[in-house]
């Protein structure tokens, strides 16, 4: 018997006003992949990134994260579930007016159970996992570049040690060199803390380098979903020109020597082409 996805999506509906987003859209999530949504402008990759971390709700349909109904709102979920997973965001999304260490300690804090020794050195432990010094841990974010203010970010959603990572745009902003340098941390962590990651990127070199599986939103479905290669043998206007482009043709040459995870089981193929994980055969 197949173990059941971390994450399950059935009948997802999501309108508002006459824009209909999402139209019966089916997705799982599988353990220890790296999945990464991808799509054009409008496509709905954030709005299913909020659905799935229960900050909205959609029009119909079913979120299940750890077998457990989404209940969207201004609340959120339980918090129970929050602290199973962590969360990336695009900016970094750090409080202005604490320093890097008080970012990253502040959901030790907040869980009000752990003594202020313990809160340190778990903090201090996932700064250096992260390459942030001791030094650099005492600036507000004004003092920190823009890669710093990555990592810093990385640590504080890593910080209660989750099972699920949720990255948002995870390279915007940095450099090739620092863009490089971050995939590959987020690739050692992965295999390091065994994280299940569900990843929204436009960057091809970040996708190509990191995912497991992925999957293109498009026309309000999913229209593509599987490994690089099975993408793009699916015949799409937004994959011919986003695959196959003169930058995709780029990024997808270097794919023989990316990081490769390697969850227990194969990908799904495309969406219009079968789910066989989904339908457990």
């Amino acid at each position: 018997m197949n173990a059941a996805p971390l994450i399950r999506i059935r009948g997802l509906c999501t309108q508002f006003g006459d824009f209909v987003v999402h139209q019966d859209l089916d997705l799982d999530v599988w353990r220890g992949e790296i999945l990464s949504l991808v799509g054009g402008s409008g496509s709905g990759k954030t709005t299913l990134l909020r659905q799935l971390l229960g900050l909205s709700q959609p029009t119909r349909g079913s979120v299940e994260v750890f077998g457990a109904p989404m209940a969207g709102g201004a609340e959120g979920p339980d918090p129970q579930m929050r602290n199973r997973w962590g969360v990336l965001f695009q900016h970094g999304a750090l409080f202005s007016a604490l320093s890097a260490f008080d970012n990253v300690a502040q959901p030790l804090r907040e869980l009000r159970t752990l003594p202020p020794d313990l809160i340190r050195d778990a903090t201090l432990q996932k700064l250096h996992m992260v390459g942030i010094s001791p030094e650099q841990a005492q600036r507000t974010p004004a003092g920190l570049s823009g890669g710093m203010i990555k990592r810093v970010a990385l640590a504080r959603a890593l910080a209660l040690e989750p099972e699920l990572l949720f990255l948002d745009e995870p390279t915007a902003g940095l450099d090739p060199a620092l863009s490089e340098a971050f995939v590959n941390l987020i690739a050692s962590l992965h295999r390091a803390m065994q994280l299940t990651v569900v990843m929204v990127t436009h960057d091809l070199d970040t996708l190509v380098a990191l995912s497991t599986r992925i999957a293109v939103l498009a026309d309000k479905h999913v229209v593509a979903n599987g490994s690089l290669q099975q993408v793009m043998q699916v015949e799409h206007s937004f994959i011919q020109e986003f695959f196959l482009g003169e930058r995709g043709q780029r990024a997808v040459q270097g794919a023989g020597v990316a990081y490769r995870a390697n969850p227990a089981g194969d990908a799904a193929s495309g969406q219009a082409g079968g789910h066989d994980r989904q339908q457990g055969s």
